[in-house]
């Protein structure tokens, strides 16, 4: 499919995000079978106004684009002279197809500019949704009525919508008033580029971690990803179990970070729960999922999580709430423990099940050639 030609559209690493290593494995990917090119955004809003400021612009992520892939890395929220050089290597590169990554209404005027010039250029425009709606963003009324306003222009009549679950394919269906026929399933890929697991004891020597048993909660610390529910679940496992265990809160605090503090200061096993407020750079990440024993994502809500992803490649076993996605995703993952959302007596019980298993599991079948392939399908359907 040389002939066929792909821009993906989404956030570059200045602005890091699951989003910005989702658009380098599928861009990588597709440039085995066709003529890809990717359009980053680098500078998103203004940098006061993003929760996770502190690791814009940082070197973190070792993957790159492959040099099949040709980038323009620089359109900017506030610079039209970025938007014309974007628009300028559209002309050149003349995609058949252009893919928008959405995520957030932050960035919805670039979206639409990018429309219009699909629009122009006679492109078949895509969408692909990473989130229904951002909770953070539907919890502000000003940015509700932006994101609402914005996004019913930005996905009127476009030629296809792509979600990662079949539970994303109807709440998008019913909330956007898409046709559900336009809207296609296509899984997310494994995050396995991190390397391969580490030995245990040499990763948790690395952490300064002496307990033998460690529970891992990874990612963006935001209100729908649970935390506390594990850490009142921690507190109900038995004295016993604790004094061996260390619950490991890694993640930069972008949300409920005072209130968090303090439920974790006022634990009666504070000293056992040790919080790592950062954005974890690629080379870290290998070291907390080896020194694990269980990863427990309890959201309350989810799309997705790129950290099931991270854990299946790391053949982890996952306590996950049932919720949205996740199960979808994990369906097929034998390392997969479901429970309840909200339920704390669940993730304990289910730890005490877990925990001290040392079992590694095969991750699902989800490479990014078939991602790539499946992607391709869809797209060139219409």
């Amino acid at each position: 499919m040389q002939n066929v030609k792909v821009c993906i559209v989404g956030p570059s690493k200045h602005f890091l995000s699951g989003i910005s290593y989702f658009i380098m494995r599928l861009a990588n990917s597709l440039s085995a079978s066709c003529s890809v090119s990717v359009i980053c955004y680098r500078n998103l809003l203004p940098r006061f106004l993003f929760p996770g400021r502190a690791h814009v612009g940082k070197e973190i992520s070792n993957l790159e684009f492959s040099p099949a892939v040709q980038v323009y890395d620089g359109m900017d929220y506030n610079n039209p002279v970025t938007w014309y050089r974007a628009y300028c290597h559209l002309r050149r590169t003349k995609p058949d197809i252009i893919i928008l990554q959405w995520w957030t209404s932050s960035v919805s005027h670039m979206h639409l500019l990018m429309k219009i010039m699909g629009l122009s250029l006679r492109s078949r425009l895509v969408i692909d949704f990473h989130e229904v709606v951002d909770p953070l963003e539907e919890s502000i009324f000003p940015l509700r009525l932006y994101s609402r306003l914005m996004g019913k222009i930005l996905r009127k009549d476009l030629d296809t919508y792509i979600v990662h679950s079949t539970s994303d394919k109807f709440l998008v269906a019913k909330r956007y008033g898409i046709d559900a026929q336009k809207i296609h399933v296509i899984p997310h890929g494994l995050y396995d580029h991190y390397g391969r697991v580490m030995d245990a004891k040499k990763a948790r020597e690395l952490l300064s971690i002496k307990e033998e048993l460690v529970i891992l909660s990874f990612g963006l610390i935001r209100r729908y990803k649970g935390v506390p529910y594990l850490i009142k679940a921690f507190e109900q496992l038995p004295e016993s179990i604790v004094k061996r265990s260390r619950l490991l809160i890694v993640g930069e605090m972008w949300e409920d970070g005072e209130e968090l503090l303090c439920q974790i200061k006022s634990s009666p096993f504070t000293e056992k729960i040790t919080l790592v407020d950062e954005y974890v750079p690629d080379s870290k990440v290998p070291v907390y999922f080896s020194a694990a024993n269980i990863v427990v994502l309890p959201y309350t809500r989810a799309s997705q999580s790129g950290i099931a992803h991270i854990a299946m490649s790391f053949g982890k076993p996952v306590i996950a709430s049932d919720v949205g996605g996740l199960k979808e995703s994990l369906g097929r993952y034998a390392g997969a423990i479901f429970v309840p959302p909200m339920d704390s007596d669940e993730i304990k019980k289910k730890l005490l099940l877990n925990l001290k298993s040392e079992k590694i599991y095969n991750p699902p079948a989800l490479g990014w050639n078939k991602i790539s392939d499946q992607y391709l399908k869809v797209v060139l359907r219409q």
